[in-house]
């Protein structure tokens, strides 16, 4: 990830005082974040147990090792992944490997700048909004899950509801020159793939990591998707007229529309 020199990063957060590996969720810190119990079980090198609000992995200050299971977002690549060319849909991914559900494959990356700052770009379609917080409040169209236990973990919840009651995030990545493959994957009305926000290094949720996790167990060669998150007439063009952009997904229940 690269960051625009007016974003300053919250400092580390303090850590888990365990050793090796974290077993026991009673005791480590990181575990209370998630409603005292490990996100992830450790089949298939660590896979997510649920979707959730927030996943609180280990972090720089944690006692752990690489190897503990409660960072299992934060080793790269895993499956061999492949961009390729679609007749409708321009680039797509697929990975040559199976992929178990609930296995981390891969995070978008890109420049994580300020929303406000893009607000004039046009046609720059590799702008991933870091939502996590609207999403959980429902706002903006965004379909609001299920609280979970790692809500009133959360640092400042009440602060930020109380200064930020819009529907539009502070912050955002910018993928347009700089990215990975995440930014070739396509929308779906019914993905294999969901969107997970992670704190690991600190706990700012505007600042969350966005991990692309298997919703389900994908075979090899299925092109790679997630849901975009548009709400039906939600873009606006520079005249301030809805714009409307149809949808190939090829999904049996395709609503027709991205936006």
């Amino acid at each position: 990830m690269k960051f625009a020199r007016n974003i300053k990063l919250p400092a580390n957060a303090a850590g888990c005082d365990c050793k090796g590996l974290c077993w026991d969720p009673k005791t480590c810190a990181c575990a209370r974040l998630n409603g005292s119990d490990f996100p992830y079980v450790h089949r298939d090198g660590g896979r997510l147990i649920e979707a959730k609000h927030v996943v609180f992995e280990c972090g720089p200050k944690c006692g752990c090792d690489p190897s503990c299971v409660n960072r299992t977002s934060q080793r790269g690549l895993k499956y061999r992944l492949e961009v390729f060319r679609t007749p409708k849909k321009g680039w797509a991914v697929r990975s040559w490997d199976f992929i178990p559900a609930g296995a981390p494959v891969c995070e978008y990356i890109g420049v994580l700048t300020r929303t406000e700052e893009l607000d004039n770009v046009s046609e720059n379609n590799y702008i991933f909004d870091i939502d996590c917080l609207q999403t959980m409040r429902g706002l903006g169209g965004r379909e609001r899950r299920q609280l979970d236990a790692s809500l009133p973990m959360i640092q400042n919840m009440d602060k930020i509801d109380e200064q930020r009651s819009d529907s539009v995030p502070e912050f955002c990545i910018d993928a347009a020159s700089i990215g990975n493959v995440a930014r070739f994957i396509n929308h779906s009305c019914e993905p294999n793939l969901f969107i997970q926000c992670v704190l690991s290094a600190h706990q700012d949720i505007k600042l969350a990591r966005v991990m692309l996790f298997a919703a389900d167990s994908i075979p090899p060669l299925q092109e790679l998707t997630y849901d975009y998150g548009y709400a039906l007439d939600s873009v606006h063009g520079p005249d301030g007229k809805v714009k409307k952009m149809a949808c190939y997904c090829g999904a049996e229940g395709c609503r027709k529309r991205l936006f």
